[in-house]
């Protein structure tokens, strides 16, 4: 897997996501004591309101940004957000309101709602063998999970020297350092659409295409699975450990280190298992294993049965979301791209703004074993509507028929036009007709495949 950093402009790509996660993780503990700070016994309610402010704006914002993306050359566009970003956080410091603290949020993960899907659009034209591209996947998974366990030592090592202020000047120079190794990337230009789309249709395209397509419709499903354990994890494992296990700050820790570890087993067992198995039955399996797990925190009895369940959900998690790239990459054209994944992100990051408040309340107004049980029924709920959008028989390629159509778009030989078709009256040579046939190709949603076929 580690060979893959012999490619030189993913190797750059690859350091800038690293400091960039670093840097966000130092932020978030930053963050958690300049609330303190601010708002004392409410610090946790400005923190909940951030959390909440964050999911809004990738909710809403993302498939804006990848239509932004869509008028600028990739590269200046990351490195740009990225010393936008840097601006923001060296504010943070000097923040002496919450509201104050929430605006900067807002704007800051405006600034990540466009980058982060862009960025991760990126990576498969730098990588164009699927061998390649599912070990970067594994690769940027193990990252995500490095970080989790590092950031708090990291952290703690920091303030042991300095000031909470100081991370967040940290974070502003991982940004900079990011900025710096994607100008010395070499990367692609972005595939231009041969359309001239308005900046609204742009902003629709993405979930468009995704909605349209079953596969998608199984990961969106299997990422509602993802949110509602996740979010038991993220949400409950301090009040889980503390007030039912009766551990110390210690075993918290110990048990966000399982679920990341859980994660880290397979980001890197699962590149050689998708080279002979397809995505989908891992992914399904993924999500049983997560509601399984759920149920399993109810029963657990012992420290260490608890411990596993945590576990449990982190390799469940890794399962789900490693091979998510390969089904954006194989659902679209290479100019689309960018808008699938922002699309995947806004409506990825729509499951977890349903399921932190859920397992928040639930947990708090009913008890530990309610939001368990809740939160594993929801993980069943999307592994059930999973099996039933992504059909068990998913080939690339599909046979289909095309209905008599006129439309205007520039012509490409792309099998889908002949110069017979043309409609002699229009001047530009862009408006045309197809006339009923049928044939057979790799299948996506697009102005010539507006459904999926049925049958």
């Amino acid at each position: 897997m580690i060979g893959i950093l012999s490619h030189s402009a993913y190797r750059h790509l690859f350091f800038a996501q690293a400091l960039s996660l670093l840097g966000s993780g130092l932020t978030t503990v930053a963050l958690g004591l300049l609330a303190y700070q601010i708002a004392g016994p409410d610090a946790g309610l400005v923190l909940g309101t951030a959390l909440a402010i964050k999911m809004i704006a990738y909710v809403v914002l993302g498939p804006v940004g990848a239509a932004l993306s869509s008028r600028f050359r990739r590269g200046p566009f990351l490195v740009t957000l990225d010393l936008i970003r840097a601006g923001f956080v060296i504010l943070l410091p000097f923040v002496t309101e919450i509201w104050q603290i929430y605006l900067l949020i807002f704007l800051f993960q405006a600034c990540s709602a466009a980058f982060t899907p862009t960025f991760q659009a990126t990576i498969p034209d730098l990588l164009p063998e699927e061998r390649d591209y599912t070990r970067a996947l594994s690769l940027s998974r193990l990252l995500y999970d490095l970080e989790q366990l590092a950031s708090p030592l990291i952290a703690g090592l920091l303030l042991s020297i300095m000031t909470f202020h100081g991370l967040f000047a940290g974070n502003a120079l991982g940004f900079l350092a990011s900025a710096a190794l994607i100008l010395t990337a070499s990367i692609p230009a972005q595939k231009p659409d041969p359309m001239r789309r308005s900046f609204r249709a742009r902003v629709s395209r993405g979930s468009w295409i995704y909605l349209k397509t079953p596969r998608l419709r199984g990961l969106l499903a299997l990422s509602f699975a993802v949110s509602a354990a996740g979010s038991m994890v993220i949400v409950n494992t301090v009040v889980f450990v503390r007030d039912v296990l009766g551990g110390s700050e210690r075993d918290v820790t110990l048990f966000y280190a399982a679920a990341g570890l859980g994660s880290m087993v397979v980001a890197l067992t699962l590149p050689r298992l998708l080279e002979h198995r397809p995505a989908r039955p891992i992914m399904l399996a993924g999500g049983l294993l997560l509601s399984l797990s759920l149920c399993a925190g109810i029963a657990a009895e012992t420290y260490l049965q608890a411990l596993a369940a945590w576990c449990a959900i982190g390799i469940g998690t890794s399962m789900v979301m490693t091979p998510s790239g390969l089904l954006l990459r194989q659902s679209c054209h290479a100019e689309d791209r960018t808008d699938l994944f922002a699309a995947q992100f806004a409506l990825s990051h729509a499951c977890w703004l349903v399921a932190y408040p859920l397992a928040g309340w639930v947990a708090t107004s009913f008890g530990m074993d309610a939001a368990f049980a809740t939160l594993s029924v929801g993980a069943a709920a999307g592994l059930a509507a999973a099996l039933h959008f992504w059909p068990r028989h998913d080939p690339t390629e599909l046979a289909h028929e095309h209905e008599e159509m006129v439309h205007e778009h520039p012509i490409s030989d792309d099998g889908h036009h002949e110069a017979a078709h043309r409609m002699p009256i229009d001047p530009t040579g862009q408006k045309h007709r197809h006339r009923r046939f049928r044939h057979r190709h790799a299948f996506v949603i697009d102005d010539h495949h507006t459904a999926w076929p049925q049958g």
